[in-house]
């Protein structure tokens, strides 16, 4: 920083010796008016520090100012210099070094290998050079020096000669020469389990060495000094290894003299304290002998404290206060890391505000782990209740982006803000408002899991402390007393309430759960729905109450099984004690509910939304206490009262959640599941003798229906459908009745839509059910013949009630052909069931894409259409697609009739990017050529949908910008794998080249381009696709097709054919042509440059009245002079800095770095029809040498060791390897090697 100097390793001379507690003073002095103010209104957040661009992948930093020197400030001669105590061997500080023995060599026993093997106790190994510095302090300071050199992983070796002549500046250069630059590694950042040890030892080492040297070493201004002196100029070096390890050493290094400074500080009082003690004695008693020890000894200590703050200060100003911005973030890091470990032990000095500015800027870092380390080192403060009010300036400067950060993109970020919002909470409650309050609230509704904890233990300590005292005398009408979570409950219930999202309470619960007992406080929560309100309480609202049941079903779910929430994460598998605290609280929940539910029941019996909610309770119960415990009366109870809601209701959730609650109760392995299973039939027969009888009523004949008939058909099948769901009704023989239900819909349109989309529903569960009976191992052929008639039936019958007037009935259609298709697919999984398999027509194919693309694929444009309505219309849409999807995944469809799902990827990417992305994905899998032609299937069709609307085709329109944007998104699904995706690329081409090019022969004008050309705009995206050889055989499918060339006239039509076979040949040595077609007007001459036949290569060839196609800048490879820029793999893609391989960032930085290619000559002249051969010969001889020639109209893919035309879609199973011939050039073989300079 501006100001202040760095220490230079001391000389021989001891004149010239600097004391370092004096050359602090002078620092100090320095800086009175400087950066270190300690008024916090001074605090300013940075712009300069925090505003250098990460490099993550250079090692070198931008060098500093020249006026930034390392050497130190000379001692003012009329400074009065300390005395000092030194090692009696050592020599004081005004001695020369001693002269070292040039030939002397370090051994494999060097400090380096020492630390690194971790064979030996590091305390061991520090008493061992201790005494070696005291007996040869010059040979055990150039051993410590040479440490931190090895350990940032410099092979260079620091001589003795070095070591006595050179200045550490000039030994840093001269290591910074010899570092090694073929690698990227230091020990600090190699993985495995014996360098993350040694990173632990070193942090040690140089901890334990301070330690050991703190009572005499570390103040003979010669150690210090020198290490100071060393790691100060280390951090300033161009090269990582030296910062990163240099700065953890210096950091580490001011943490161990922390804790020396906070022993002299408790050493201090207490020789103060004997002191005082020992002066205020009477006369007589008091020995001037030790008053006189104890004042030696306290100046001594204060010297010492003096000269620790000293070093502290600098290495804080010449280390900390540049390598808290560095260019690395794990440099960041570790700044932030130990400065918030100087705050928690020595708070006197460094809980300043003029430290904690430091900290409160970094939080504005650009990399997560920075800003995590930021709040990491704040936590700790303000969970000391001693050391938090000296935070108090630093919260209010800093509390906004505090808040802030709860909503950082990174959850642990994230994480560790809310927490530490709740440290800040417990402190002072007045800290933060309550609109600051209520943006952390809002996080228990979090998908991220461990935020929305964290928010829930801030909403526990703001909202939910239990006040037993209010609680004593409360009690409820009866005189029952109240639960002391009562009042909690209660504003749990009117917080969810308030945050106005009601689907999600299971999300509110799990964030509660684990923080406060009142989750699972049973009897609190049925008292309040059971019990009436006493003196003074408040009577709790239907809201309320419907409320309260939501939030106490999910917590009864999540106790019975102790997963989280569907949104939050995968639920990891439970250790063995939080099993055993599951099973305690399914324990606990039925033995309470199995006596309270059936009265919940009926109490609210009458309302659909209280009982479903209710009736899942059961779901969750131990259903062997029912026996255990003798509660049978209480079981029938229950029964009962499902039979009487099933008969009552008529909603489809109440009736479905009665259906699964039986279908837990007449499991085979519980003792209650006979009287279950007898409760069940004599239920079923009901519902399915008043089915008969509405089925008889409303098709009676000779009569019209009435609505009262209709209600009652429509009742029953509602009933016998949530039935059916769970429980096989095959036995009752309902077929016969519901299919005609399904054939009179079809034939009578006017018949109501709700009872034919139930029918539908009804028989696509009998087919279902009727396979699932069927004999595994020996189907009864008469059972399968009658599965697969009415399997056919039902397919018939869906199909055609797709184009059924009401959209209910063909939307149900849909999803049942859809349903049934996967169930009767190939994947059946049983060879015995093969004749059951379904295979659909192109006929139905075709009807099922139809469907999609007229109600999925729609604009929803209606701005007075309810929000809500908007959404739940787009989820349906969204189930159509999946449904679609699933067919396509399976392989039940042909990849084809996907294309026009394909073509909308784009237009359409918010609402259903993801589903045709992972379908696109799925497909690739199954067959990459035929999912090839697909996509350029659905380019072309897009295409030609554009240039129908627009009579001729603007490359410069709305439309047309779509479709390059829908090619480059379908290009960027390839990959990066050139030759796993050779042939599905090859046959992108072959598609997009047959469409553009025929017709060839322009209906409007006869000299004109084709039709079509422009799409090969669009087919240019999908060039940096193909592989280089294969470039070349695209462009010889391309001219083959070319029956008419370029004519003279070269208008903008025939541009984006100049513009593809350009990207072709980009880069290519050999100059490439068009061939001549006959009957075209050609130019007379060819263009050459001036000074010579030939043409130089990466030379452009102008002309004045042709096209000249676009070429790449001239761009040098750039490499590193320290370490090269490490190769991309798939962990960097999406890294800020680095574009993603094979994307069209990455394509288009690319472009930037190609060297001049040759610009394509269009040749006309018919003479130059045998140069073309010649030169085509040249360039493809090689390369099919050895081979027969192509057929006509079929291209050679040229690959090693294949024969693959682009005609051709099949796969090969692999591609032999094949040595490269000497006479080959190694252009034309698929090389592994990457040449590192271009990264």
């Amino acid at each position: 920083m501006p100001g202040v100097t760095r220490p230079r390793r001391l000389s021989r001379d001891a004149a010239s010796k600097s004391n370092i507690a004096d050359t602090m003073e002078s620092i100090i002095q320095q800086q009175a008016e400087g950066e270190m103010d300690s008024e916090m209104e001074h605090i300013m957040e940075p712009t300069s520090e925090l505003g250098v661009p990460e490099q993550e992948d250079s090692d070198f930093e931008e060098p500093k100012a020249a006026g930034a020197k390392r050497k130190r400030q000379k001692k003012d001669e009329t400074m009065v210099k300390k005395a000092r105590k030194v090692p009696e061997a050592g020599g004081g500080r005004g001695r020369k070094k001693k002269q070292i023995d040039p030939n002397a060599e370090d051994q494999d026993g060097s400090l380096f290998e020492v630390v690194k093997s971790g064979k030996t106790a590091l305390q061991a190994v520090v008493d061992d050079w201790i005494e070696g510095y005291k007996s040869d302090r010059d040979t055990a300071l150039l051993e410590l020096i040479q440490f931190f050199i090895q350990c940032s992983g410099c092979k260079g070796r620091i001589t003795p000669h070095m070591y006595a002549n050179m200045e550490h500046a000039e030994i840093i250069r001269k290591m910074t020469e010899e570092f090694d630059e073929d690698s990227g590694d230091y020990p600090l950042i190699m993985t495995g389990a014996p360098w993350k040890k040694f990173k632990t030892s070193f942090c040690e080492f140089v901890q334990v060495l301070v330690r050991q040297c703190q009572y005499s070493i570390i103040y003979d201004q010669y150690m210090m000094d020198n290490v100071i002196s060393l790691l100060t100029g280390l951090t300033d070096s161009q090269v990582r290894a030296f910062r990163h390890t240099s700065t953890l050493a210096a950091m580490k290094l001011m943490t161990a003299l922390v804790d020396v400074a906070l022993n002299l500080s408790i050493n201090l009082d207490n020789t103060q304290r004997q002191y005082e003690a020992e002066r205020q004695k009477n006369q007589s008693k008091r020995a001037s002998e030790r008053l006189e020890m104890l004042m030696a000894k306290r100046q001594e200590l204060e010297e010492n404290q003096e000269e620790i703050r000293n070093m502290l200060t600098y290495i804080f100003k010449g280390v900390f206060v540049h390598r808290y911005r560095d260019t690395q973030a794990e440099i960041r890091n570790i700044c932030m890391s130990e400065i918030g470990v100087w705050m928690k032990r020595y708070p006197n000095m460094f809980l300043d505000d003029s430290y904690l500015k430091y900290v409160g800027w970094t939080m504005y870092d650009r990399t997560g782990d920075v800003r995590s380390g930021c709040l990491k080192c704040l936590m700790p403060l303000y969970e000391a209740e001693e050391l938090a009010p000296k935070l108090e300036l630093f919260t209010n400067r800093f509390k906004a982006r505090l808040v802030e950060m709860t909503l950082d993109k990174e959850y642990d970020v994230a994480v560790a803000a809310v927490k530490l919002s709740t440290a800040i909470l417990k402190y002072n409650e007045q800290v933060l408002t309550d609109k600051d309050c209520e943006n952390v609230y809002e996080l228990v509704y979090s998908s991220h899991r461990q935020v929305a904890q964290s928010a829930g233990e801030f909403l526990n300590v703001k909202l939910f402390q239990k006040d037993e005292e209010s609680m004593k005398n409360v009690k409820t009408k009866k005189g029952k007393k109240r639960s002391v979570n009562t009042p909690l409950v209660r504003d749990l219930v009117q917080f969810f309430i308030e945050s106005e999202l009601h689907e999600h309470g299971a999300y509110l619960v799990d964030s509660m759960f684990e923080v406060n007992d009142m989750m699972r406080d049973w009897e609190c929560m049925t008292d309040l729905l059971i019990e009436e309100p006493g003196r003074g309480e408040e009577v709790m609202d239907d809201r309320q109450e419907s409320s309260l049941i939501e939030l106490m079903v999910c917590a009864v779910k999540q106790a019975a099984t102790g997963e989280s929430p569907v949104g939050r994460g995968p639920n990891k598998k439970l250790s063995s004690r939080e099993n055993r605290q599951v099973m305690e609280d399914k324990t606990k929940l039925t033995e309470h509910f199995i006596v309270t539910l059936p009265q919940l029941l009926a109490k609210y019996s009458a309302d659909p939304e209280k009982v479903a909610n209710l009736l899942t309770i059961p779901q969750h119960f131990d259903l062997e206490i029912y026996t255990t415990s003798r509660q049978e009366k209480h079981l029938d109870t229950l029964l009962r009262q499902i039979q009487d809601i099933i008969e009552k209701h008529t909603d489809t959730e109440v009736l479905e959640v009665c259906s699964k609650c039986l279908e837990a109760f007449c499991q085979e392995e519980y003792a209650i599941s006979g009287k279950c299973q007898i409760t069940r039939s004599t239920l079923i027969d009901a519902q399915v003798e008043k089915f008969r009888e509405a089925f008889q009523d409303f098709f009676a004949e000779g009569e019209e229906p009435d609505e009262d008939e209709a209600y009652a058909l429509h009742a029953a099948l509602k009933r016998v459908y949530a039935m059916w769901g769970c429980h096989d009704l095959t036995n009752w023989k309902l077929w016969d009745s519901l299919f005609h239900i399904v054939r009179m819909g079809n034939e009578h349109p006017e018949l109501p839509a709700e009872l034919m989309v139930k029918a539908l529903a009804c028989c696509s569960l009998a087919v279902v059910w009727s396979l699932q009976q069927l004999n595994e191992n020996e189907p009864s052929k008469e059972a399968m013949l009658g599965v697969k008639e009415h399997l056919k039936e039902m397919m018939n019958a869906c199909m055609e009630a797709l184009f059924h007037t009401q959209d209910r009935v063909n939307e149900e259609a849909f999803i049942t052909i859809c349903d049934l298709l996967i169930v009767f697919s190939k994947h059946m999984g049983n060879p015995l069931f093969a004749p059951l398999i379904f295979e659909p027509d192109k006929h139905m194919q075709a009807k099922l894409s139809g469907f999609v693309n007229e109600k999925v694929f729609i604009d929803d444009d209606d701005d007075e259409t309810d929000e809500n309505i908007k959404i739940e219309e787009l989820h349906k849409r969204r189930n159509f697609l999946a449904s679609f999807c699933k067919l396509v995944i399976y392989n039940v469809i042909s990849i084809k009739a996907a294309t026009d799902m394909f073509k909308q990827y784009m237009k359409y990417y918010n609402d259903y990017g993801d589903i045709i992305k992972a379908t696109l994905s799925k497909s690739r899998e199954i067959n990459k050529v035929a999912t090839a032609k697909t996509m350029a299937k659905g380019l072309t069709n897009a295409f030609s949908e554009v240039k129908l609307e627009q009579n001729n085709v603007d490359r410069s329109s709305e439309g047309f910008i779509q479709i390059k944007e829908l090619a480059r998104r379908f290009a960027l699904s390839f990959g990066l794998d050139q030759i796993k995706n050779r042939e599905a690329v090859a046959a992108m081409h072959k598609e997009g080249i047959l469409f553009a090019l025929n017709p060839m022969e322009n209906p409007d004008d006869p000299n004109g381009a084709p039709p079509n050309v422009a799409f090969l705009e669009i087919l240019t995206e999908f060039c940096s696709r193909l592989m280089k050889q294969d470039k070349k055989t695209v462009v010889t499918y391309l001219d083959k097709h070319l029956s008419h060339g370029i004519p003279a006239s070269r208008s903008d039509d025939w541009l984006p054919l100049l513009t593809y076979r350009n990207s072709l040949v980009q880069g290519e040595e050999e100059e490439t042509v068009i061939p001549p077609g006959p009957g075209a007007l050609y130019k007379n001459k060819v263009g050459r440059p001036k000074g010579g036949r030939h043409k130089k290569r990466g030379a452009a060839v102008p002309e004045a009245s042709g096209f000249q196609t676009p070429a790449g800048r001239m761009g040098g490879p750039q490499t590193s002079t320290a370490i090269k820029r490490p190769r991309h793999d798939e962990e960097s893609v999406g890294s800020d800095n680095l574009s993603e391989q094979g994307s069209e960032r990455d394509f288009q930085d690319s472009t930037m770095n190609i060297s001049h290619i040759s610009q394509a000559s269009w040749l006309a002249q018919k003479q130059q029809e045998s140069l073309r051969q010649q030169q085509q010969q040249q360039s493809y001889g090689r390369v099919t040498r050895g081979r027969p020639p192509a057929p006509p109209g079929q291209m050679s893919m040229m690959s090693p060791g294949s024969n693959v035309s682009i005609g051709s879609f099949e796969s090969p199973q692999s591609i032999p390897p094949q040595r490269p011939r000497f006479d080959e050039p190694s252009s034309h073989i698929v090389s592994s090697e990457v040449d590192m300079q271009h990264f």
